[in-house]
């Protein structure tokens, strides 16, 4: 080579070292951050791929956030919805206590009465108190706000979930009756078949759900009187009776024993002991009949009926409705209006409805406590229709065992939620972010050993592209031996 203008051999030194360098420097980066991607350039579809995932990574991390964060409200609440539960407890037990009249002084009732008085302000203290980050959960501000009630159709009815249309909409509900609620019944039509509207001497044992006694009645007892015996021993029995004009079994009258509930729970069972009692058609024959429980259509979904009572489980709709008697004895239909309220938990990494729970937290002050059927737990305070001085005892019972289920009804289905639905989605995000972030590690990190490999290599390129860069600035300096 004899030109000196040009140094090919320098020019590719130089090239070479370039891009040596440049690789020794990204290796070098690469170690520094642990990353291999560090800019678009690095791998411009990897780090789309990247940040998509990442994207999903940081969703997923929110989900279980909210998740945890719901878990938490919920245990607040069923915390103090535990509370409560353990004052009804005591508040039972008090009207249990009081019904001892025989052993029990009017001082001591008074002083009976000063503890429910004091279980309930504790119960609405507990109701307004207890909060979450500064919202309020069990005094209603949470619960579902219902409007159009027929108040002859609804005697009571909890909303603990409802799916809106849209935010900020109203649902209607519509409840169809398809089949008709019955009461337990047995007909009594005298001494034989065709016979009179008295009887001849003769002991009977009517049985309902209340319990069972023994009725003797003389000859010639007339049907009216029959049926006050019966109506007398209502309390113990759950069995009523009634005088029916229409014809049964070709007799013109007849005394209907009928059990005080409705639904297949109720039987009214009427055996003979002695004498001649003929029910219905039969003579000196056991005779049972049971109730029917309604069957109902809400929002023509098929729900769980049982008495008076229906009840539907669905993801747009949980609800428990108690019918009144008319409304659930008729085949039609009543509507009602849910305004809005209650609350969302949003689960998932989606914000869609099925990333969603719907729930109502709704009030638990001894107003709300207990419903329109048996009473509202309120009455039992000192001045109050069902108070102990009262001695409404068995409706003050009906009243707590009526606050106690529905205090356990709500806690169990918080339990639900957190078994069921928090916990196992907790379980599933986790899964999902570490193979999330398993993939977009795999796109995105350093492979420290290959990088450590490449670095080596990079700096033995470096060291020897300079070598050679050397050796080719110096081959000008030949071209001076051919003056010599």
């Amino acid at each position: 080579m004899s030109r000196i203008n040009t140094n090919i051999a320098a020019l590719r030194a130089v090239n070479h070292l370039q891009g040596n360098y440049a690789d020794l420097t990204l290796r070098l980066e690469r170690l520094a951050t642990g990353l291999r991607i560090n800019r678009g350039r690095d791998d411009p579809a990897g780090l789309i791929a990247s940040e998509r995932l990442r994207l999903e990574t940081r969703t997923i991390e929110q989900a279980i956030e909210n998740s945890s964060r719901a878990a938490n409200v919920i245990s607040t609440t069923e915390g103090a919805l535990n509370e409560v539960n353990a004052l009804l407890l005591d508040l039972q037990s008090l009207v249990i206590e009081a019904a001892n009249k025989g052993a029990i002084t009017p001082e001591e009732v008074n002083a009976n009465q000063l503890q429910m008085d004091s279980i309930l302000a504790s119960i609405d203290r507990i109701a307004n108190n207890t909060t979450f980050a500064g919202k309020k959960l069990l005094d209603g501000h949470q619960g579902y706000i219902l409007s159009s009630l027929p108040t002859a159709a609804f005697g009571h009815i909890s909303v603990f979930a409802a799916r809106m249309p849209s935010d900020g909409s109203t649902r209607s509900v519509t409840v169809n009756v398809t089949q008709s609620a019955q009461t337990a019944q047995v007909s009594f039509i005298g001494t034989n078949a065709g016979g009179p509207s008295t009887t001849s001497a003769s002991s009977i044992e009517v049985q309902g759900t209340g319990g069972t006694t023994i009725l003797s009645f003389a000859s010639g007892t007339t049907l009216a009187n029959i049926k006050i015996a019966v109506n007398n021993n209502t309390l113990i029995t759950g069995v009523s009776a009634v005088i029916s004009t229409a014809s049964v079994a070709g007799v013109a009258s007849a005394v209907v024993l009928n059990s005080t509930t409705f639904g297949s729970d109720a039987f009214v069972s009427v055996t003979p002991i002695s004498g001649n009692f003929v029910v219905s058609s039969t003579n000196n024959t056991v005779s049972h009949d049971w109730g029917v429980d309604t069957g109902v259509l809400v929002d023509g979904q098929q729900a769980y009926a049982k008495g008076l009572r229906a009840d539907l489980h669905t993801a747009g709709l949980d609800t428990r409705i108690y019918l009144e008697s008319v409304f659930a004895q008729s085949l039609s239909s009543a509507t009602f209006t849910i305004q809005g309220g209650g609350t969302v938990f949003q689960l998932s990494p989606e914000v869609t409805p099925n990333g969603q729970i719907d729930f109502g937290f709704g009030s638990v002050r001894s107003t709300q406590l207990g419903n329109a059927v048996v009473g509202r737990l309120h009455t039992l305070r000192s001045g109050g229709e069902n108070d102990l001085f009262s001695e409404n005892f068995l409706t003050s019972q009906m009243i707590t065992s009526e606050a106690i289920d529905q205090i356990s009804l709500y806690r169990g289905r918080l339990g639900n939620i957190m078994k069921n639905t928090i916990d196992p989605n907790i379980s599933s995000l986790s899964i999902t972010r570490e193979n999330v972030i398993a993939s977009e590690s795999v796109i995105r990190d350093a492979d420290m050993a290959v990088e450590l490999s490449a670095l080596t290599r990079a700096q033995i390129l470096v060291q020897s592209t300079q070598s050679t860069l050397q050796i080719a600035n110096s081959l000008p300096n030949l071209v001076l031996s051919l003056l010599g």
